[in-house]
């Protein structure tokens, strides 16, 4: 009988139009819960910091282990090994008290997205490191740890990040400095200027497709052959899909779910040419 009901209402739109509303809605009710206790929680008010949902993590190990022909559960061992890195998240944490920075920052340290960042140098090995658009530093001294965990195993790198602003990168400092520099003035010159092969690019300046887009055609000559190039803009602009391919390269995506935040995440366009041997 209720079925039968069922069948009938549905024949008048008005009533199965608010009843599809209502069954859509169900798929985001949840992040107004989310947005409450993140306004209660949380002091960010940009550049949001998260974890990622456990499967979240799963899926960006393998993403990774695709694109390097590494077994994925090499690349969770990196994960792991960087949220147990208590003395960098000591570090983040002192040196963001001693800065004004420290009204708008969370104690809890959410590396996210970070965690592939920090896995591609544990892998890769590489010599030159570049991030464009470093904000505070975090995803420099995260790269920058990944670096000094390489050089205790013997392999020599170094990082540069590139900001237009004369303040960001202030939590690169102490150890993490003694593998990275901090290049300031527009991206673009500062990469027209570097003269040293590229063997790990991260973008993540402006994030205007046409700025973005202009950063691979600056450094295009200048990445190693097997370089890999991480486009932290790749889940609003298709700049790096389109660049991989001009330049016969590979392309993947990795879409970020955070957990238990408002924020839907952003994403990691990965692009390479050929898995590490």
């Amino acid at each position: 009988m209720i079925r039968m009901i069922l069948r009938f209402l549905k024949r008048f739109w008005i009533l199965n139009f608010f009843r599809r509303v209502a069954y859509a809605s169900t798929y985001f009710n949840k992040k107004y819960f989310q947005i409450l206790r993140w306004g209660f929680q949380s002091r960010e008010y940009a550049n949001y910091t998260y974890h990622l949902a456990p499967d979240n993590v799963l899926y960006l190990a393998q993403t990774i282990a695709v694109a390097t022909g590494t077994p994925y559960k090499q690349i969770l061992a990196y994960f792991e090994e960087l949220e147990q890195d208590t003395a960098l998240k000591d570090h983040i944490r002192q040196v963001t008290q001693s800065t004004t920075e420290r009204r708008y920052a969370d104690k809890e340290i959410r590396f996210h997205k970070r965690l592939g960042w920090y896995a591609f140098v544990r892998l890769m090995k590489p010599r030159i490191v570049i991030e464009t658009g470093i904000d505070k530093g975090l995803g420099g001294v995260t790269l920058c740890a990944a670096l000094l965990k390489n050089k205790a195993e013997g392999f020599e790198g170094q990082y540069f990040g590139t900001d237009i602003n004369p303040a960001a990168g202030y939590l690169l400092q102490g150890r993490y400095a003694e593998v990275g520099k901090v290049l300031y003035g527009d991206s673009i010159e500062s990469l027209k200027r570097f003269e040293q092969p590229i063997d790990l690019f991260i973008n993540d300046s402006d994030h205007s497709a046409r700025y973005e887009y202009e950063e691979y055609q600056t450094i295009k000559d200048k990445l190693t052959e097997n370089a890999i190039i991480l486009g932290d803009n790749a889940h609003v602009t298709d700049r790096l899909s389109a660049f991989c391919q001009e330049t016969n390269r590979n392309f993947l995506y990795f879409q970020e779910k955070p957990l238990h935040h408002w924020y839907p995440g952003g994403g990691i366009g990965i692009g390479f040419r050929a898995r590490l041997k």
